[in-house]
């Protein structure tokens, strides 16, 4: 049995059924965040289903550049986005922005690192461009505008319009699609300017995924408040950035210390099933962002387990969760599975 075939093939089916799933679940109730979610997940669908092709039949040029636009930069930051939308009226703004200015940095500092050919002024303009947007989305989040999630969409729409023309027209430099011992595909061939647009996607929509599910299930796990902050707009400019300070650093410490009390709840049978969800969600998003960027330094082996476990667990996620999945029907039909309610 060969793994570099039967893995992508069942992350590529569970990506599609469960972007039907998503499409059903949208036309139902209409919320953005689920056409987005299932936009991210066919991308994931595609990604895998190239990495099979050519696992099955061998890879070639059409298929490579395929496989590098979806899988490298469209899957991470559609999902990411899916979550801005789901959390656009909270202070999520705050959270992104950070992701946003990390990925630039990391960019700018993968170049530092590794000089990637035909790089030219790239990571300076992406670290630049990722610092001006983060600064924009902070002063939206801070003016409790919305339209922090419409800047942050824009980012991700006409990202992957760019990154289309650069992959489709990038000259290709000499040598073998994949890892010559896992048989693996890897960017080795691409340009300097591309392969940095990976970084700049992967880590803004993979830390979007996952620190929106570590958000959600803190808003809706029973908490202990070891450390106090607020981030009401309504207070001096002064003490809110001093609170935006501290609020990593409070929500983390808060977060960990109320854990014992969720796992208690969740044994009762009392826990909100959206922490369960999210943080499956946060774990599958992470995972793969994880294995991938081994793949970048030259460590391929678990890059297509991770990708299988990324999609299985956020799926798992989301049958959790009554709020985002209160029944679970056949795909364009009116047939329950399962329909669920929440135990108070």
């Amino acid at each position: 049995m060969n793994l570099n075939v039967v893995l992508p093939f069942c992350s590529s089916v569970l990506s599609f059924v469960f972007a039907l799933m998503l499409i059903d679940q949208w036309r139902e109730r209409h919320r953005p965040y689920q056409l987005i979610w299932a936009i991210g997940m066919l991308w994931y669908g595609i990604s895998a289903g190239t990495e099979f092709l050519g696992g099955a039949f061998g890879w070639g040029e059409p298929l490579y550049r395929v496989w590098y636009l979806i899988g490298a930069i469209y899957v991470a930051g559609w999902l990411g986005l899916g979550t801005v939308y789901l959390l656009r009226k909270t202070r999520f703004g705050y959270a992104f922005a950070v992701s946003l200015f990390l990925a630039g940095l990391f960019t700018a500092l993968t170049q530092a690192k590794f000089n990637y050919a035909d790089s030219g002024a790239a990571p300076i303009i992406y670290f630049a461009t990722a610092a001006v947007l983060a600064v924009g989305i902070v002063i939206l989040t801070m003016r409790g505008s919305e339209r922090w999630a419409d800047l942050a969409g824009a980012v991700v729409v006409g990202g992957s319009i760019v990154a289309a023309v650069m992959a489709f027209t990038a000259p290709l430099f000499a040598g073998s699609f994949v890892d010559p011992t896992t048989h693996i595909p890897t960017g080795e061939l691409l340009p300097g300017y591309l392969r940095l647009l990976t970084p700049f996607f992967n880590i803004t929509g993979a830390f979007a995924l996952a620190l929106g599910g570590i958000y959600s299930a803190y808003v809706f796990m029973p908490k202990r408040r070891v450390i106090r902050y607020s981030l009401d707009r309504s207070q001096p400019i002064g003490d809110l950035l001093r609170n935006l300070l501290i609020a990593p650093v409070a929500i983390t410490v808060n977060f960990a210390v109320s854990l014992p009390g969720a796992v208690a709840d969740l044994f009762r049978g009392r826990l909100n099933s959206r922490v369960p969800a999210t943080l499956l969600i946060a774990i599958g998003a992470l995972i793969p962002a994880y294995t991938s960027g081994l793949n970048r330094f030259g460590d391929t082996g678990g890059f297509f387990v991770g990708e299988f476990l990324g999609v299985l667990l956020i799926f798992f996620g989301y049958l959790v969760s009554i709020e985002v999945m209160p029944s679970i029907r056949i795909p364009f039909t009116r047939r329950l599975l399962r329909e669920r309610h929440e135990q108070i």
